[in-house]
């Protein structure tokens, strides 16, 4: 049996960015759903986090994540389960409230897709797989007793376990030890967007980009073959960001085809600007004629922050969190550096739902305010 794994696929990414959704859209209508039917393949497992935030969701984004997405599995014979992650979930400490429910449950009480907020073991085509949802403190207990105690070799979830990469140069080290997982022969997880394995554990990583940390990291959705075990990855060629090193000593911008920019969110970095007319109408012609979403300009690549990690903004083109994570790694301090990156990134989750938080480190104090400054 064939079963099509998505993850963290975060329907309303981006405070429910038009551009982000129309990109995942693209993802689903170029890519995904034509290589379901075309394969003939009609179960899939989704490992959680299947909208961004835990407290609300605007409704253009709902809407067409109910009838493009949810709706369309439904009208084409998915036979559709969901593993909650914790984006899913209203509460920090209960699975109860979530998304799905709320969003996809019928007034007469029946749900589909099946939705999963306990560690459970389910039967795939004669296979075994033990589906193991965020764990809270609400379910912690009886995740350890399932996990312990099925007899599956295969795990699907959304985990958080320690030693594995996050985002880029960004490694987990909070959460369960991997050890807690040795009775399965392959334990394979949502919630990391950096796709990596260590031939037990595998992070499929995200289907498409949502910030600047998956720029060029590989992404697609996954096939799982029950019966000889194997991950197949179906790449998603699809890119929403792109980067413009502009350097007008060696290249001519005048007649350059930008087609290619079209849709996309732009980084141009100024590594050598001598002719001021063709720089101003090259950054015109990506503003108006091709259409982009947004174009950002970096000329001063050696000041203040930016210079300490220059080579990571020009091969990356950073979001915020990851910046932050290199920065802290050249710091000269005898702080935790992982510590203090686990502090920035729970500050910074924090504040993309518009809260104020306030965090202490061994004596210092880092003050973080609304999302709409780390954009």
């Amino acid at each position: 049996m064939k079963i099509a794994l998505l993850n963290d696929t975060h329907f309303g990414a981006r405070n429910d960015s038009p551009a982000f959704l129309d990109y995942f859209m693209r993802f689903y209508n170029e890519i995904f759903f034509p290589y379901l039917k075309e394969n003939n393949i009609t179960t899939l497992v989704h490992l959680g986090d299947v909208v961004d935030r835990r407290k609300f969701i605007n409704f253009k984004t709902a809407h067409t994540f109910r009838e493009d997405f949810m709706h369309r599995l439904y009208k084409e014979g998915i036979d559709t389960h969901i593993i909650l992650g914790n984006h899913d979930t209203y509460y920090k400490n209960t699975n109860e409230v979530n998304a799905i429910k709320e969003l996809c449950t019928t007034y007469d009480g029946i749900k589909e897709p099946w939705i999963y907020d306990k560690a459970v073991t389910k039967n795939f085509g004669g296979t075994d797989i033990c589906l193991i949802p965020w764990i809270c403190d609400d379910n912690y207990e009886h995740s350890i007793n399932e996990i312990e105690n099925s007899n599956a070799q295969i795990a699907l979830g959304h985990l958080e376990i320690k030693g594995f990469e996050m985002n880029a140069g960004h490694v987990n080290m909070q959460g369960l030890d991997k050890s807690m997982f040795r009775r399965f022969e392959k334990v394979i997880s949502g919630h990391f967007h950096k796709k990596s394995d260590d031939g037990q554990v595998y992070y499929l990583g995200s289907q498409y980009e949502i910030t600047w940390s998956d720029y060029k990291c590989p992404k697609g959705f996954h096939i799982l073959d029950t019966e000889t075990r194997e991950i197949t990855r179906v790449p998603n060629p699809i890119r929403i960001h792109k980067k413009l090193i502009y350097n007008d000593k060696d290249n001519d911008y005048v007649n350059m085809d930008l087609s290619h920019f079209k849709d996309t969110f732009v980084k141009v970095f100024v590594t050598n600007k001598t002719n001021e007319e063709m720089f101003n109408n090259l950054i015109d012609r990506l503003h108006n004629t091709i259409d982009t979403h947004e174009v950002n300009i970096i000329e001063d690549l050696n000041t203040d922050i930016t210079a300490s990690v220059k080579d990571n903004v020009l091969e990356q083109g950073e979001d915020t969190l990851t910046f932050l994570g290199n920065y802290v790694e050249q710091i000269d301090s005898d702080l935790d550096k992982n510590k203090l990156k686990e502090v920035m990134k729970d500050l910074y989750t924090e504040a993309s739902e518009r809260w104020y938080y306030l965090k202490r480190l061994d004596g210092r104090t880092f003050y973080l305010l609304e999302t709409t400054l780390l954009k």
